[in-house]
């Protein structure tokens, strides 16, 4: 065994696959799989039960799992010190992020940092917000940055930045010409919305309650993508953060229009535990997070008009 192994191992059994535990180290699954039954042979006991599909982790491979991420952990702290004092960042900085804001607003961070510090890694994984939230506790990821970050006293919260809401339509959309799009407008509007459980769901129900808005919700979804999908096929309008429409309205797929409504924002923020001391590379990488203005500066310009889009009902 050795280190490269045993964050196989560990990834494997984060992702519960190995295909994407494989694909993390550039290895085929079935080399993959030969190495996780190689350490069961050393180690004389079945880690994974590879009789159900998914697989699942035996009690022994969960504790492997655990002193595994506890090894790598200590290993990833001793490097940052040690090559801290030589004035070069390294180890992994892992990050657990929600998909709008790991699809929309990391590429340039993470870019940056990589430049800066060539022996550093980012490892970003994309997942829905409870599951963010569970992976900084479990210790399964050193940051996560998501909207409305919980409070809870095992984490610590620090504000990144607020991204304003947005008006978002189809480009044929009667309400797409106008220059700014008020709260009545929406009232009896199909409307697109995030499941209820979501707090960017609760905000902007509250938001309209206050104004006596009532849009009429035709579609509910866990996710910002599949709403601009609905969106583009004529479905209803939303209201979405401006940062993760700024492509669309780039190309003119949607039209985007400003909201009267500016109290109405996004928070997004990062969190780690609370008691965990972070390592140089992860302590920068946080740094560079709040020196990033966002991409929630200003919202998106429309882009250009397109002819013949007309969708089935508006």
């Amino acid at each position: 065994m050795n280190l490269d192994a045993l964050q196989m191992y560990c990834d494997i059994v984060r992702l519960r696959s190995f295909s994407r535990g494989a694909s993390e180290h550039g290895i085929s699954q079935s080399a993959a799989s030969q190495t996780i039954q190689q350490m069961e042979t050393d180690l004389r006991v079945r880690l994974l039960d590879r009789s159900k599909r998914p697989f699942s982790v035996t009690a022994e491979g969960q504790k492997f799992y655990e002193t595994c991420r506890d090894i790598l952990h200590s290993y990833e702290e001793t490097r940052a010190e040690i090559t801290q004092g030589k004035q070069e960042l390294a180890g992994t900085v892992r990050v657990a992020a929600i998909y709008s804001v790991g699809l929309h607003g990391m590429s340039g961070v993470m870019q940056g940092f990589l430049s800066h510090y060539p022996r550093a890694r980012v490892r970003l994984e994309c997942l829905h917000p409870h599951e963010v939230v569970e992976a900084v506790l479990n210790d399964e990821a050193d940051l996560g940055v998501l909207s409305y970050p919980p409070a809870k006293r095992a984490l610590s919260i620090v504000h990144l930045h607020s991204e304003p809401m947005v008006f978002v339509a189809h480009p044929a959309h009667r309400l797409a010409k106008k220059k700014q799009v008020t709260p009545a407008d929406l009232d009896g509007q199909p409307f697109i919305a995030f499941e209820q459980s979501l707090a960017i769901r609760k905000a902007i129900d509250r938001a309209l309650r206050k104004r006596d808005v009532k849009p009429n919700v035709v579609l509910e979804f866990d996710n910002v993508e599949t709403i601009k999908q609905a969106i583009i096929i004529g479905t209803g309008v939303s209201l979405l953060p401006a940062p993760t429409v700024a492509k669309e309205a780039g190309i003119g797929t949607l039209s985007v229009v400003p909201f009267d409504l500016p109290d109405l924002a996004r928070p997004i923020g990062a969190i780690y535990r609370r008691n965990k001391p972070l390592t140089p590379a992860v302590l920068r990488f946080l740094q560079l997070l709040r020196e990033d203005p966002g991409v929630a500066a200003s919202p998106p310009r429309p882009g250009p008009k397109r002819r013949n889009l007309r969708p089935a009902m508006l």
